[in-house]
């Protein structure tokens, strides 16, 4: 090694130079909560239970989606519909516990592929940091949609999937009215 080499002064130099490069770009920081990110519109958040058009909850607690996740974050215990519950479930089994841990859970959107009902959804809401592991394990309460405050889930929807459902012969997951 020369003696300049030996003193590091072109690696201090080469250094001072990257640092002083990066001093006048523009930062990349958001400043949060005042700045929000913009999300992809696809972004899968947090889950939620959709209902039909008459109000009843479409899940048929089939276990599709719970077999399906690869997370194992979903569990359900299927009940029969009592008489006079029509108005509530659709068919006549129905999940009367169903569970998600949003800490297993991975995002991945395997559930709502494997739902034949069309049940499970991923929204673009963003799933709440909390201090406590059992807030996170999201039951019914949370993950079904209110019947007067629908989640709009079309935005996710891509134009194949559009195309398939406007086929009459794949109407299976539609409520008719039973006259």
């Amino acid at each position: 090694m020369t003696l300049v080499e030996k003193l590091y002064l072109p690696a201090i130099f080469s250094g001072m130079l990257i640092t002083f490069k990066h001093f006048f770009k523009k930062k990349v920081t958001i400043q949060y909560p005042e700045q929000t990110r913009e999300f992809s519109k696809i972004y899968r958040g947090q889950h939620v239970l959709k209902r039909d058009e008459a109000g009843a909850e479409r899940c048929t607690a089939c276990g599709l989606c719970a077999v399906a996740c690869p997370a194992e974050a979903i569990t359900m215990i299927a009940a029969e519909r009592e008489p006079g519950e029509e108005h509530l479930y659709r068919e006549e089994k129905y999940a009367a516990k169903y569970e998600i841990n949003m800490l297993r859970c991975i995002y991945c959107g395997d559930c709502e592929e494997a739902c034949p009902k069309e049940a499970i959804f991923l929204t673009d809401r963003k799933v709440d940091s909390l201090y406590t592991r059992g807030e996170l394990v999201y039951g019914k309460d949370i993950l079904v949609e209110p019947v007067d405050k629908r989640v709009d889930v079309t935005k996710r929807e891509t134009s194949k999937v559009a195309e398939f459902k406007a086929h009459k012969e794949f109407a299976h997951n539609k409520t008719f009215d039973k006259k």
